[in-house]
């Protein structure tokens, strides 16, 4: 027996299962809320939350609902800070938290956290430390030419997946981890990745020190650096980058733990 939907339900079998799509999504193709709830009914379509949906009904990653709001659904988020560290293969320095990292000028939707995730999906306004970051385009194809960067200091990576994953580059993303100091990361952990960066690029790092608002987060990270004397340093020009001016208490009501209490020259002497 033929429906009238069918001709909707043969371009639907078309998405990938891993895809999930939300009712907005669905409502601007053409599938209204009582064709959702027939194709739902009928296990063409399986809600892993409320107002969400996918084909497939098998276990969900983060990544596939991460890579769906990029690609598909086009929200300017992208996986960034510990979590793009973690993905890039620095997570032994890091430790274990089940916490992803999500950058861009608006929050994701509210269906993220209810997914059956065993994970926490913590939202950061990208503008704050990177005010003038280029408009992300949705990643609207299979990725083939994955792993290298993108406007912005922002970077593709397939992974497991078909579709390209959006994330921070190694670069882009210390900045926007230090900015996490030190209410959210420890000095010590963040002491043990710095020292783990050995080839971060001068030529990507450059723009993003130049363009970031956080003097907070460029004194911190010329601190880690000079500490560890990375090659890198000598392709990086400090006198383009704004570390303001005056002292920087970076703990209220405490004491930066003495491990790191050492001289930084020039500029840099604000840590305190």
């Amino acid at each position: 027996m033929a429906y009238p939907s069918d001709r909707k339900l043969n371009r639907l079998q078309q998405l990938p299962e891993s895809v999930l799509v939300d009712a907005a999504w669905l409502e601007r193709h053409g599938y209204s809320s009582s064709l959702r709830s027939q194709y739902v009914k009928r296990g063409w379509l399986h809600q892993p939350a409320p107002r969400v949906y996918r084909r497939a009904s098998g276990q969900l990653s983060w990544q596939q609902a991460v890579t769906s709001l990029q690609s598909f659904m086009e929200y300017p988020l992208t996986v960034g800070g510990r979590t793009a560290l973690e993905e890039q293969g620095y997570a032994h320095y890091l430790g274990e938290r089940r916490e992803v990292h999500l950058y861009g000028p608006h929050k994701a939707p509210g269906w993220l956290e209810a997914l059956p995730l065993d994970i926490t999906f913590r939202w950061h306004n990208s503008r704050r430390l990177f005010p003038d970051s280029p408009e992300l385009a949705p990643a609207s194809a299979p990725a083939e030419n994955t792993g290298s960067l993108l406007p912005g200091g922002f970077m593709a990576t397939a992974g497991t997946m078909q579709w390209p994953l959006r994330l921070s580059s190694r670069e882009r993303a210390i900045l926007e981890l230090l900015d996490e100091l030190p209410t959210h990361e420890s000095f010590h952990q963040v002491d043990m990745l710095m020292e783990g960066l050995t080839n971060l690029s001068p030529r990507h790092l450059q723009p993003l020190l130049e363009s970031c608002q956080s003097v907070k987060v460029k004194r911190l990270f010329f601190f880690f650096a000079d500490r560890h004397r990375h090659a890198w340093l000598n392709g990086l020009n400090k006198e383009a980058v704004d570390f303001g001016s005056g002292k920087r208490l970076l703990v209220k009501g405490g004491k930066l733990d003495p491990t790191y209490l050492i001289t930084v020259p020039g500029d840099l002497d604000g840590l305190s």
